[in-house]
């Protein structure tokens, strides 16, 4: 991240400039080092994380590269935990390309989850907004900007001026994609079985009605949302819930999303 700068109205004519800038870097390897100034210009942020979501992949990391600069967290989001990321379930459920903050795309008890507790809370955020770019039909971009809790929530000024400049930043993110693609995925793993790890997860031990209520839960919806995105009132999603504890021999979302990784590690162990 670049030293905090005073961040005030967008100048145009500084603006066309570093995104002429940027352009001149679409077929460098350092694109996402120039394009983190430039939005560092638009907006403070404490970290920033460039990833492309590709069907039948695991989330390619565009940037950092440096290993130095990947936490043990980071490397445990782009192998597992992903899955039950609010930011990777709304580009699987098609978001359209734009700048989101995730508050706009969690569950409404994404906080209370495990994944919260023992993946997303260890980045230390305060705030995050996202730049979500569509590549091609399979693939989709994440440019995620962390704000640390010390500094506060992104102010609405700055998520404007994300949004103004978002339409050539899409195009150039894009036309970097389309000539160094292969850079980055010519060693990516694939994730085959990981695309089904919800719908497998307990299977022949759940009923299919328990497992999409299972799969809600650990993605972060309350007993109300999980009613509401299933048709069924909110005391047969409590019900559910506690056939699921039964049958799992669980008393807690904790143990449950211990199951869930004994669940990936096994799929991680099976042939492509």
């Amino acid at each position: 991240m670049q030293p905090r700068t005073q961040i005030g109205q967008v100048d145009g004519v500084e603006l066309i400039k570093d995104l002429s800038l940027l352009a001149s870097h679409i077929r460098l390897p350092n694109f996402p080092v120039v394009l983190e100034r430039v939005l560092s210009k638009l907006c403070y942020f404490d970290t920033l994380i460039m990833v492309a979501y590709k069907k039948t992949l695991r989330p390619l990391l565009l940037h950092p590269r440096d290993p130095a600069e990947q936490s043990a967290t980071l490397r445990f989001y782009l192998h597992q935990a992903y899955l039950l990321d609010p930011l990777f379930n709304a580009i699987h459920q098609g978001i359209a390309s734009g700048v989101y903050r995730l508050a706009e795309m969690a569950p409404d008890s994404f906080h209370d989850t495990e994944y919260f507790q023992s993946c997303y809370q260890e980045f230390g955020l305060q705030d995050e907004i996202n730049l979500i770019i569509e590549l091609d039909k399979c693939t989709t971009c994440a440019i995620s900007l962390g704000r640390k809790e010390c500094v506060g929530d992104i102010q609405r000024g700055e998520l404007n001026r994300l949004k103004l400049a978002f339409p050539m930043i899409e195009a150039l993110v894009q036309q970097f994609w389309w000539l160094q693609a292969g850079d980055f995925t010519a060693h990516a793993s694939a994730s085959t079985p990981m695309q089904h790890a919800l719908q497998s997860f307990a299977q022949g031990v759940l009923t299919d009605r328990e497992q999409e209520v299972l799969g809600l839960l650990l993605k972060g919806h309350s007993s109300k949302s999980i009613g509401a995105a299933l048709g069924i009132s909110s005391g047969t999603v409590k019900v559910h819930r506690k056939n699921i504890h039964a049958k799992l021999n669980t008393s807690s979302q904790s143990e449950i999303f211990t199951l869930f990784l004994s669940h990936l590690d096994a799929l991680d162990r099976e042939p492509i």
